[in-house]
């Protein structure tokens, strides 16, 4: 027999739980009640069917404290209705942003660099239950003595000890970079050298670009190829091969490699855009064969376990082929990123080229490479003399 939430005696009957209970008001437009289990007068809540995304959207309507009698039911019944016809229609539902966890967590909803970022230094911070309407300078600046006196972890050994530096200025600064764009969304900056000035506190460290200068030559990335495992070999191959950063090249899928036309499309990376690049012949073999017989949806790089890398696993492996190759102690997935973009600015390719196949900007690219762009076009006229 089917619920009806009209009846105040039905809805007397129900049990205090969890889980709403729900009458089906029509197709894909549900609406709940959830009696309360100290006696009060339980809350409503709308349920609706959103075909563009497949799932149901929820709303919390309130226990309409005001309303008595059948008129609690007959609102609920119409907001819920609204509701549905809303969703329906395409319309956006979204949580209210009230604190710096809420504005973090709808910056991030198609940026998962900065969902990792604030999972490790907002969401168990005290600024993260600040309220956006009273956010201070104070607030921020306090945030940001306390990231900054975090050690970032390097690696760890066999043992589990975890290895750790003094955190780099320009690690600060993107960490602090990506606060200051979600708060961006939705505060204006304050009145400078006030405590409204929220932003002031958020001022990047000046001269604190972290590039990496550690490069290993050809001959160099064979050696740790060679000498690493054969369930991490395939991955350091192709971080030699590809000019990718580690996390989304741990990312790709078996189906992100299209076999007939060699092209590569990345999904989850920094920009948290899908690209879709060709990729060489010794990279596209290698990618082949690392897709044949696996479902689309399956990692394309694979542990033995079948579960993808990610840089929890890939920092052992890796560290001990450097090891065992004799290369510097400070070699890292990063370091094979560099060394590639380095080569392929060397050998003369245009730097917005190569800033897409690597998925950064040209202007990034010119920073950090364009002293080696200039060296192969001093090489280039050279060879023109006469």
């Amino acid at each position: 027999m089917a619920l009806d939430l009209s009846k105040i005696t039905e809805r007397d009957k129900l049990k205090a739980q969890r889980e709403p209970h729900w009458q089906r008001l029509r197709a894909g437009c549900f609406l709940g009640f959830r009696p309360s289990k100290r006696g009060g007068k339980g809350s409503w809540i709308a349920r609706a069917y959103d075909e563009d995304s497949g799932k149901y959207r929820l709303k919390a309507l309130g226990d309409f404290g005001g309303l008595t009698g059948n008129d609690v039911f007959t609102t609920a019944k119409r907001e819920a209705e609204a509701f549905a016809e809303l969703v329906e229609a395409g319309g956006q539902v979204r949580a209210k942003v009230e604190t710096v966890a809420d504005a973090c967590k709808a910056y991030a909803e198609s940026r998962p660099e900065a969902e990792a970022r604030f999972k490790r230094y907002v969401d168990s911070d005290p600024l993260a239950k600040v309220k956006l309407a009273k956010l201070r300078r104070r607030h921020l600046r306090e945030w940001r003595e306390r990231l900054e006196k975090q050690p970032a972890q390097v690696s760890r050994n066999k043992e589990g000890e975890r290895s750790t530096r003094e955190r780099a200025a320009s690690t600060v600064n993107r960490d602090m970079a990506v606060l200051r764009a979600a708060l961006a969304q939705f505060l204006s900056p304050g009145a400078p050298n006030s405590e409204a000035a929220w932003q002031e506190a958020l001022k990047p460290i000046p001269n604190a670009n972290g590039r990496r200068t550690l490069y290993l030559d050809l001959a160099e990335r064979r050696k740790l190829v060679e000498n690493a495992s054969a369930e991490a070999e395939p991955f350091v191959r192709a971080l030699c091969l590809l000019p990718l950063r580690p996390g989304a090249l741990a990312a790709l899928t078996a189906g992100d490699f299209d076999k007939r036309t060699e092209e590569l499309t990345i999904g989850k990376d920094k920009t948290g855009k899908p690209r879709r690049i060709q990729v060489p012949a010794d990279a596209a073999k290698l990618l082949a064969a690392q897709a044949k017989d696996k479902l689309p949806s399956a990692p394309l790089f694979m542990r033995s376990n079948g579960k993808p890398w990610d840089k929890n696993t890939w920092k052992l492996p890796i560290a001990a082929a450097v090891r065992a190759a004799g290369l510097p102690a400070d070699a890292t997935a990063y370091t094979l990123r560099h060394s590639t973009i380095t080569d392929l600015v060397s050998l003369g390719l245009p730097l917005l080229t190569i800033a897409q196949i690597s998925g950064t900007s040209a202007e990034m690219i010119e920073r950090h490479y364009g002293h080696l762009a200039s060296n192969a076009a001093v090489k280039a006229l050279a060879e023109l003399a006469l």
